[in-house]
């Protein structure tokens, strides 16, 4: 159920002989933020007025004595310069939450029959182990696959695995040059992980060297710019004072940039030669960067020794990363890499040739767009391959395979660029009628306000972060305090399950809860509270309502019984508002998908908990003063427990009974 569609559509049939713009004045509803005004408030009487020359308050009243919402809503109220208050009437909630009791779909209606939508997230590089930086585009793809399904779109789940180029030319580097085919054999996940550190850390070594008196230079530069920028604002007139601050705090970004540049290199140097084993590496290997290009190249050439060590190194990197999957609950439909798309490459740019979208410029094969600077390059002067062309290929795969109407990337936001010169040779690539979106999302802070790492400077893998959460969800949820609590006593099983289950979850939840474009820190303390914008906060929600249910013997059927036989009665405001709360689940899930932000279903049950919370506090269930009473709160408790658990489940989370 969408309560502001079904308002709106009496609206636009009140407005119809008042404006040529129903739809846009119509428009204008929104939940009240004081329920003392009722439940929805529309706007439109103002804005209306003045296109008709008349005062808001005579145009809301002729609005209202137009208005056919007899089924819905009291009589709606006119208040202050002309807005319409709108309050729900007891009889239709009842009603509503009638037709959700025993519903699978809570009340959710299907909204995506015939449209089919690709989602493609994740994308790990499978050389390495997942890091924090993977979080984003794991949990939130998911979300949204998990949601738009449940809506009834027909959802394919693609993991664009980079399992193929640089990084894989960096491990057979790494494993003909310093690597122990034996000890490779006897752990394969952690030494090829330990051998493409390696090797990559003296690529980045090299670099740093390289980059070094370039980067001395770039800091003296923004030192004397900012120097001169302090003169010149000392100089600055009154009038002009905001604009030079403004140009010295520009300036003093621009040093901490490079401070932060040269910093960054000196201590790839400094870990390298400091470290006798590396540092000797270093040594042998003076060339390694241009080494493991030509690795690579020889991998893209089908190069027998190279083939044959990415087909068995590749199985061992893909169960490495399969086994988070499994821990965070996440799947796919396909898992195809890039290496699935190599042999069509070529194709690719022949037919981006023929088109005359692609031609030849210093050696390389490029897409030139008028709106954009640089070019697309889809095949580089050595002949190798970019991101782009393997793009273009998985985009007309996914076109025959499962002819979508919208594919959705859950990509950083640092990646735009490359999606907006995708997206526009996509639609000269005969995908203009299929709905290209770039789902861009922001960056996990540390607690300093920078991107995760370590402290020797690489990311945070991402099975230790979550070993640690499981930890701390067990020091709040299992101590000792709590579990004296329970009857029947909580054994450890219990226990390490309910770890599990609210660690990964708050995790989850926590990224989820910020709007995907957003950057956030990341606090492992707030995120396992108890208190506060937590899943903890949701989680517990929903085992209270399991607990009044189990004390008072009732199934679900056992409450539809009861509301059958007693009826219906609101006797408190917080029955009222927990009610409201609960038949505006669809209008969470369609907000998400408008703006395709998980945030939007996170806000509603976080809302939704705050509503059962202040009706547990003031309704007393077992005791309630009557039969009809009591029904009616077991069929609140029932149905919140339920929109909780479907709500949390669309997000990827789990409940757990008791907690």
């Amino acid at each position: 159920m969408h309560l502001p569609n079904l308002l709106q559509q009496r609206f636009r049939n009140a407005l119809a002989s008042l404006s040529d713009e129903a739809e846009t004045y119509a428009s204008m509803i929104r939940p009240t933020s004081d329920p003392r005004h009722g439940d929805y408030q529309a706007n439109c009487a103002m804005p209306l007025s003045k296109r008709l020359g008349r005062k808001p308050r005579d145009v809301a009243d002729e609005l209202v004595e137009q208005l056919e919402l007899g089924d819905l809503c009291d009589v709606p109220e006119v208040a202050g310069p002309g807005f319409i208050n709108l309050k729900l009437r007891d009889e239709f909630l009842y009603q509503s939450l009638r037709s959700m009791l025993g519903d699978s779909r809570c009340g959710v209606a299907e909204h995506g029959a015939d449209r089919s939508i690709v989602i493609d997230f994740s994308s790990p590089n499978v050389a390495k182990p997942m890091h924090v930086g993977h979080i984003r585009s794991t949990v939130i793809g998911d979300a949204l696959a998990r949601s738009l399904r449940f809506l009834g779109y027909r959802v394919t789940t693609d993991n664009h695995l980079g399992d193929w180029g640089t990084q894989f030319g960096t491990i057979i580097y790494g494993y003909k040059h310093f690597g122990d085919p034996a000890v490779v054999d006897k752990n394969p996940v952690k030494e090829l992980a330990k051998l493409y550190r390696t090797a990559n850390q003296l690529i980045e070594y090299r670099k740093a060297v390289r980059s070094l008196e370039r980067l001395r230079r770039s800091l003296d530069e923004a030192t004397a710019g900012l120097a001169e920028t302090l003169a010149q604002s000392q100089q600055a007139e009154a009038s002009k004072q905001k604009a030079a601050k403004k140009a010295v705090a520009s300036a003093e970004r621009r040093v901490a940039s490079a401070e932060a540049n040269l910093e960054s290199a000196r201590g790839k140097i400094d870990a390298v030669d400091q470290d006798p084993q590396l540092a000797e590496l270093a040594e042998l290997h003076p060339d390694i960067d241009a080494a493991v290009l030509e690795e690579t190249a020889k991998l893209h050439r089908g190069d027998e020794e190279n083939v044959t060590l990415w087909k068995r190194f590749l199985p061992h990197c893909k169960d490495e990363i399969n086994r988070v999957y499994d821990r965070l609950d996440v799947s796919f439909d396909y898992t195809l890499g890039e290496s699935f798309y190599h042999g069509m490459l070529g194709d690719v740019v022949e037919k981006l040739e023929q088109d005359g979208l692609a031609r030849e410029s210093d050696g390389a094969v490029c897409v030139f767009l008028p709106e954009f600077d640089a070019p697309m390059i889809v095949r580089k002067q050595d002949g190798a391959y970019l991101y782009a062309t393997t793009d273009l290929a998985t985009l007309q795969y996914r076109l025959e395979q499962f002819n979508p109407s919208e594919i959705l990337y859950v990509v950083d936001t640092r990646q735009s660029e490359h999606f907006e010169k995708l997206f526009a040779v996509a639609h000269h690539f005969g995908l203009e009628h299929v709905k290209l979106v770039h789902v861009n999302f922001g960056t996990v802070l540390g607690e300093d306000g920078r991107p995760m790492k370590t402290r020797s400077g690489t990311l945070i893998g991402l099975e230790s972060l979550l070993d640690d959460a499981v930890e701390r969800a067990r020091q709040v949820v299992c101590n000792p305090e709590r579990l004296a609590g329970f009857d029947p006593p909580m054994d450890e099983a219990e226990q390490e399950m309910i770890a599990e289950v609210v660690g990964i979850g708050a995790i989850k939840f926590a990224d989820l809860s910020h709007h995907r474009t957003s950057d956030y820190r990341f606090n492992l303390d707030k995120m396992v509270a108890l208190e506060g914008n937590t899943s903890t906060y949701v989680q517990y929600s929903y085992a209270r309502t399991q607990k009044i249910l189990e004390n008072a013997e009732k199934l679900e059927s056992d409450v539809i019984d009861m509301i059958e036989r007693e009826g219906w009665s609101f006797t408190h405001p917080a029955e009222r508002a927990l009610a409201v709360m609960l038949i505006k689940l669809e209008e969470a899930l369609l907000a998400l998908h408008k703006d395709y932000a998980p945030n939007q279903l996170v806000d509603y049950l976080l809302d939704t908990a705050k509503a059962y919370s202040k009706f547990n506090d003031n309704c007393h269930v077992l005791r309630a003063e009557t039969p009809q009473i009591q029904a009616t709160r077991l069929a609140l408790v029932s149905l919140t427990g339920r929109v909780l658990q479907l709500g949390l489940q669309l997000l990827g989370v789990g409940v757990v009974p008791r907690m």
